[in-house]
């Protein structure tokens, strides 16, 4: 089970302060988790512009110009914000035991490190 997943909201620990034009201390929700590359794509965090050519769709529209979208950010510089105070954490994992349907079955959860609850 992986520490940090699609859809969690995270804040950048690394990098150039906000005052000096970076990204530390902005907070996203994931994107993407690229499991290879250990990296991950935070929403509005890590921006690069993109020159694009100019080419033909099968519609035969031309695109083209300069675009901006956020590139990974590896997943060491990155740390998973606690539900009830708002700030960076550490991820655990702790096995309960669930019945269900007179079964019982051992699931493993992740919970915030600071405050302890349920992620």
């Amino acid at each position: 089970m992986a520490n940090i997943k699609k859809g969690d909201l995270v804040q950048v620990i690394t990098g150039r302060s906000q005052a000096r034009g970076g990204d530390r201390g902005k907070q996203g929700r994931v994107i993407e988790v690229l499991v290879e590359k250990n990296r991950v794509i935070v929403e509005g965090v890590n921006f690069v512009t993109k020159h694009v050519r100019v080419g033909q769709t099968q519609r035969g529209t031309k695109t083209g110009g300069i675009e901006t979208h956020e590139a990974s950010i590896h997943v060491s510089n990155v740390a998973l914000v606690d539900p009830e105070t708002k700030k960076p954490t550490r991820v655990g994992f702790r096995t309960e035991t669930v019945t269900k349907d007179g079964v019982a079955k051992t699931v493993r959860v992740r919970y915030a490190k600071k405050s302890g609850k349920d992620l």
